[in-house]
């Protein structure tokens, strides 16, 4: 993508100035100059990874009450398309970008498939329903990390995202490669199932953690491809069409996953009357707009590991604000700790 095409405020230096897909720019072949949006996206990247961390705080404490994480899930994905559906109703501006949206798929720059990304977050979800009272948070958390690092490194060597192809380089694959031992390190000091997870279905009570962790692990990959989609249809209709786009999917896929859950249960007892609890909607609109904006100017691997590093700092904040049982571990901080390296290393990567 040339300099004029990135819109990017670029700094050029004297010497020979060439681009590195993500956003980072390289002089002499091999000092990095970062241009002014990559920087931004570094910083939305870390925002979006704050963001996921204060949603997941909410919604767990939501499923706790309802004793359903798939529940607290649904009503987040439904609260969030209400407030979406409200914006778009005020605004001619927004439902111009789903016209052109539609006119992208008319014209075939956008692919039906661009628009699945939100059944990658019901998958998520649902797996971790399923899989984390058997393996523990921690076997479920580096599943996933390390599917969504490695799928980034496939997705953006493919150029499914906006960006473009970026070639997967010995830093970019140590990048990666650290981010998981970070995650590693950061969740070794907890274990368990978190409150409001669902029990083990009969199903899969006695398969091996080997099987088990297999559905967090493509659980992961998904989520490289959400947001190299979401990427998409943000580059054609704008980062809010993107997110109604992503919302209306996910939401009709939790459906269905919370019916199937209510035949063997029922519906929850009494739901929470305290409103902070159903903020969770709000939070996921604004990071994943941000991260549809975000991802081209970066990358998926980029976005994956700042949103990663961002999700541990601001879980280490909010163990101190509110501790939880678990407490905060000298390996958690370590842990959050070498993120921030790993995304020096992703970033200084050279193609």
């Amino acid at each position: 993508m040339a300099a004029g095409h990135a819109g990017g405020i670029a700094q050029y230096h004297l010497g020979c100035v060439r681009r590195a897909r993500g956003g980072v720019w390289w002089r002499g072949g091999s000092v990095p100059v970062v241009t002014a949006r990559a920087r931004w996206g570094l910083v939305f990247g870390f925002g979006i990874g704050a963001g996921v961390a204060v949603q997941g705080r909410i919604n767990g404490a939501l499923g706790a009450r309802l004793h359903d994480g798939i529940a607290a899930a649904t009503i987040s994905f439904g609260s969030g398309l209400l407030i979406l559906v409200i914006a778009f109703a005020l605004s001619a501006r927004l439902r111009g970008g789903v016209v052109q949206v539609r006119r992208a798929l008319a014209a075939g720059t956008l692919r039906p498939w661009h628009l699945l990304g939100g059944l990658c977050g019901a998958f998520f979800v649902a797996c971790q329903g399923l899989t984390v009272a058997a393996i523990g948070v921690t076997a479920f958390t580096v599943a996933v990390v390390a599917g969504q690092l490695l799928s980034s490194l496939v997705v953006d060597r493919l150029g499914m995202a906006p960006n473009g192809r970026t070639p997967v380089t010995a830093l970019r694959f140590g990048g990666a490669a650290l981010g998981v031992v970070a995650v590693v390190l950061a969740g070794s000091g907890r274990s368990g199932a978190p409150t409001g997870a669902l029990s083990v279905p009969d199903s899969l009570r006695g398969a091996p953690a080997a099987l088990l962790i297999i559905l967090p692990a493509l659980a992961g990959i998904g989520l490289a491809w959400q947001q190299a989609v979401n990427g998409r249809v943000g580059q054609a209709g704008g980062p809010l069409p993107a997110t109604l786009v992503n919302f209306c999917v996910g939401l009709i896929a939790l459906v269905v996953l919370e019916a199937a859950v209510l035949i063997g249960s029922g519906l929850p007892a009494e739901f929470p009357t305290q409103p902070w609890l159903y903020l969770g909607g709000l939070i996921g609109i604004a990071f994943i707009a941000l991260a549809a904006l975000t991802v081209r100017w970066i990358g998926v691997l980029l976005l994956g590991l700042t949103s990663i590093a961002g999700q541990l700092l601001m879980s280490i904040a909010l163990d101190l604000a509110t501790p939880t049982s678990a407490g905060l571990s000298a390996t958690a901080v370590v842990g959050s700790a070498l993120t921030l390296v790993a995304v020096g290393i992703a970033t200084r990567s050279q193609p």
